[in-house]
């Protein structure tokens, strides 16, 4: 056995086991308080925001619906969205290209959880980070959007890997682009069988029935009631 005159720490596996019990703290916070979260992930320019607006609209009249806008500066999309006429935060990670448990558990206790049934956390736009960090979310939902193209399960597998539905956003420019769809669907189901594939314009508002449906029975399975 080798003799070393120094310790070898790994720091991923100690942050990533400190995320881990951040991550139950904010399951707990979010339980005491009856709420759902859900965590959305994607690069940038994917629709986030744009997908996220049209849900609230859908949504708003059943749910009290609060948003926690995380980025790494501006303020831009929480102006966007507080258009709408619901409660936001925003959060500047600092630098940060991701959002953790702790910072997601100090984010919805500063913008306050009374009054709210639904949160939204539009995460910082990356397809990697994002992926790694569990922030206690009772549902991870990814927006790949056409232009990027049908090989990014093949980049960044880790994204699709934890996510449990993803959001083929900008389908109303799939005319312009040379994207597979069928091709998408079997590299995503290699990784993770039980993903939610949900083609959708947040232009036009198509598949938006199929993505409510699908987003109100995952909050009637957590034992969460329309208001």
């Amino acid at each position: 056995m080798e003799d070393r005159a120094f310790e070898i720490f790994e720091t991923k596996e100690r942050v990533q086991a400190d995320n881990a019990k951040e991550a139950a703290k904010v399951r707990d916070l979010l339980k005491q308080h009856q709420i759902f979260l859900v965590n959305l992930m994607s690069s940038p320019g994917a629709g986030k925001t744009t997908t996220l607006v049209r849900t609230i609209r859908e949504l708003k009249k059943d749910y009290r619906i609060g948003v926690m806008e995380a980025d790494v500066d501006s303020d831009v999309d929480a102006r966007t969205i507080a258009a709408e006429g619901v409660k936001v935060i925003q959060l500047h990670t600092g630098g940060s290209c991701h959002m953790d448990a702790d910072m997601t558990k100090r984010g919805l206790e500063e913008m306050g959880l009374d009054g709210l049934d639904l949160v939204f956390l539009e995460n910082v736009g990356n397809l990697v980070c994002p992926a790694e960090f569990d922030v206690g979310a009772d549902v991870r939902v990814m927006i790949l959007s056409i232009p990027e193209g049908d090989d990014k399960p093949l980049k960044y597998p880790l994204m699709f890997t934890v996510s449990d539905c993803l959001l083929v956003n900008k389908t109303d420019a799939m005319e312009v682009f040379d994207f597979d769809m069928g091709a998408l669907e079997e590299r995503v189901k290699k990784l993770n069988p039980k993903e939610v594939i949900l083609p959708v314009s947040s232009l036009n508002g198509t598949g938006f029935e199929a993505w409510i449906a699908w987003l109100r029975n995952q909050i009637r399975e957590a034992g969460h009631e329309d208001h």
